[in-house]
């Protein structure tokens, strides 16, 4: 049984779930070329090696071209994956919600599976956006600036792992910081509301540990959210490789996400 194991002990985002991922697969430009398949410019991605605390993993940087740059130069630093209500402030950009999203990935020539999960894990955000700002579905919107970040960081992730297609995903317990960040409605206390009603709408393990910033953003959690079937210590197996992928942060901790790939012999109760 093909297994991957997520060890969020500094947190999960869309950009370390990519860089961990592409580590697995052999072909470096397969995410680029996958991602090709979608018709959505305006960006390009970057992909290097960074090191976070003497340990080196796969950096994945979506960055974003357009006219109004001085508005958002500092965007992906923060990998602000939060969808923006505030159209007062972006009213020339057009906006996305859930069903523009889904069309996008309809309308894309990606496997069928990864399209299928791309919407499951956009379904979770949107769910917990609703919530949260008190709107429908229907109204929630994806400021499009945001949008092509996290619609890179979710169907990348979906197409990096139809690729890899384990049997079976396992993370550990996923560790969040404390503290306060500062997104489009100012300072916000980490986890901010939507990280949080994603997690509370799965089976999700979640704890804050020691650390003062966001370790989990909404994408983040809504991946591990949507694809890990048991939040518990890694089970007895075989590993055979190992994909470390970088956040943006430089913590106490390596801000990394290592995904584990292997193999459990027969089917054993955790």
């Amino acid at each position: 049984m093909k297994v991957l194991y997520f060890d969020c002990s500094s947190g999960i985002s869309g950009n370390m779930t990519l860089g961990a991922l592409s580590e697995l697969i052999d072909d470096p430009h397969y995410l680029v070329n996958e991602l090709k398949k979608l018709n959505v410019d305006g960006y390009h991605i970057h992909i290097s090696k960074e090191k976070k605390n003497g340990i080196t993993g796969t950096y994945v940087d979506v960055h974003l071209e357009h006219e109004h740059h001085h508005e958002h130069e500092h965007e992906h630093e923060h990998e602000h994956e939060h969808l923006h209500h505030e159209h007062a402030h972006h009213h020339h950009h057009e906006h996305r919600n859930l069903f523009d999203v889904n069309k996008i990935i309809d309308e894309s020539e990606i496997d069928e599976k990864a399209k299928d999960l791309a919407k499951r894990i956009f379904l979770r955000v949107a769910k917990a956006e609703s919530k949260v700002h008190n709107e429908t579905l229907e109204n929630v919107h994806f400021h499009e600036v945001g949008a092509i970040d996290s619609i890179v960081d979710i169907i990348g992730t979906a197409i990096l792992l139809c690729k890899i297609n384990p049997d079976v995903i396992y993370s550990s317990v996923v560790n969040d910081g404390y503290g306060f960040i500062e997104c489009a409605h100012g300072m916000i206390s980490v986890p901010v509301p939507a990280t949080s009603e994603i997690l509370a709408a799965s089976n999700a393990i979640t704890r804050q540990i020691d650390v003062d910033t966001e370790l989990v953003t909404p994408t983040g959690a809504a991946i591990i959210a949507e694809i890990a079937s048991e939040f518990t210590t890694m089970p007895a197996m075989n590993v055979q490789k190992v994909g470390w992928g970088t956040g943006t942060k430089d913590l106490v901790i390596p801000n990394v996400l290592k995904v584990s790939l292997g193999e459990i012999k027969k089917k054993t109760k955790l």
